[in-house]
């Protein structure tokens, strides 16, 4: 009696063309569930926020608009206040919690009809990423298209009002898309998220000619991965706590939908003794918990670090020792998924340097800078609500020369640590 397999199971296993379903029907599915849970996000966080009483109609375009610069696209800010106004504007932000989810949706379906493979080809993978790229390029331009509105700013009451009722000015403030650079922008974002995925998935062969990487970059990936998701679970579960025992839920609630990953990444940075520059005035705030917001609204420029927060609170040193834990364990991963028999300094160099990439990401993906500003006929209005400034950035220098150190040392101690566990497929 003779068994027979199906077509794609028998072409998956001896590596033919007809190999695991991914077609056009697959990629769009993981194009469209990817851009659901980013608008869902985005939407859940904006109302929690207070978005839902964005006027003229503009909740929508301002979710999308969300999700544009989540992927890295461009939205610019516009104004227009007539010939006696003058407006300024910018914003440069990544709401990372909206951005990590996408990344998360779309590597899972872009990884799921390969796994558990013997083998897969660099022409398949290319198609396969192709089709998921080409129907993401048709969304990231029907988003650049949908995500502009402007809206109608109100001066208020005092001289600033009195001074646009006399001449009958009306400023407004908007937003739109730069088409390209979100394009382009958004097309690279895909990218980073299909190569990352490759390089952390350990179910998922890689191409014959990247095998040499599979023992050296894939367990250093992987736990770069599972440092920055433990540090977003780590920061959720302190905010839920901090929500349920002081109040303030639907402040909190916008946190952890919007940016929550904007305050812990820089946090791991910090308790490595990195230094961050920064400024609030104005109405803006930060989705910073209020020990960071009152460190950083001064006059002058704010250093961030370890010893300006212990001047507010001195359970910031406590940011050391939460540090040293999370990196130990993540050499611990990194030691345990590479081959058997690898000495610990070499666990070290390779924790070294992919905690320097992922510091090196943190500090590009986690700068902030907004500001905003009307004047009228020379009048400008530095108190009144009308205008603010906000911005935080690192200095990269020192903060991956502390990768260095940090990784060489959680790196060896982790590889130490990793000798009495078992590897996969290892005979005791």
């Amino acid at each position: 009696m003779s068994v027979t397999s199906p077509p794609g199971r028998a072409a998956a296993r001896t590596g033919g063309p007809a190999l695991a379903p991914h077609g056009w029907v697959r990629a769009g599915v993981t194009v469209l569930a990817g851009l659901v849970v980013m608008g869902g996000l985005a939407a859940l966080g904006l109302w929690a926020a207070g978005g839902s009483d964005i006027p003229e109609g503009g909740f929508p375009r301002v979710v999308v608009a969300v999700v544009v610069v989540a992927v890295g696209g461009s939205v610019r800010l516009t104004g227009d206040a007539g010939a006696l106004a003058g407006t300024r504007a910018g914003l440069t932000v990544m709401p990372l919690s909206v951005t990590l989810s996408g990344a998360l949706v779309i590597a899972a379906g872009f990884l799921r009809p390969l796994r558990h493979r013997a083998v897969a080809g660099g022409c398949e993978l290319a198609l396969w990423a192709g089709r998921i790229a080409v129907l993401w390029l048709v969304a990231l331009v029907g988003l650049a298209l949908v995500a502009r509105q402007t809206f109608a700013v109100p001066l208020g009451t005092g001289t600033i009002g009195d001074i646009g009722s006399l001449f009958g000015i009306s400023p407004r403030i908007g937003f739109a898309t730069d088409l390209w650079p979100t394009v382009l922008f958004g097309l690279l974002w895909l990218a980073g998220v299909l190569v990352l995925a490759l390089l952390v998935s350990r179910g998922v062969p890689l191409p014959a000619r990247l095998s040499r990487f599979q023992e050296s970059v894939r367990p250093a990936a992987y736990a770069m991965v599972a440092l920055l998701l433990a540090c977003v679970a780590l920061g959720a579960v302190i905010a839920l706590v901090v929500a349920a025992t002081r109040g303030h839920p639907a402040e909190t609630f916008a946190l952890i939908l919007l940016g929550l990953p904007n305050l812990v990444w820089p946090v791991l940075t910090l308790g490595m003794g990195a230094t961050w520059h920064g400024r609030v005035d104005g109405p803006f705030g930060l989705p910073m918990p209020h020990l960071l917001d009152v460190a950083l609204r001064t006059e002058d420029l704010s250093t961030l670090n370890l010893r300006t927060l212990a001047r507010f609170d001195g359970l910031a040193w406590w940011l050391v020792a939460v540090d040293a834990v999370l990196l130990i364990a993540a050499g611990s991963v990194l030691a345990a998924r590479s081959p058997a028999g690898m000495r610990p300094w070499r666990h070290a160099v390779h924790m070294a340097v992919a905690l320097m990439a992922a510091v090196l990401a943190v500090c590009l993906l986690c700068r902030v800078s907004a500001h905003y500003g009307l004047s009228l006929i020379g009048v400008g209005d530095l108190g009144g609500g009308l205008s603010g400034v906000l911005f935080l950035r690192p200095r990269p220098g020192t903060a991956l020369g502390l990768a260095l150190v940090w990784g060489l040392t959680t790196g060896f101690a982790g590889g130490l640590l990793a000798r009495r566990v078992q590897r996969r497929g290892e005979v005791p």
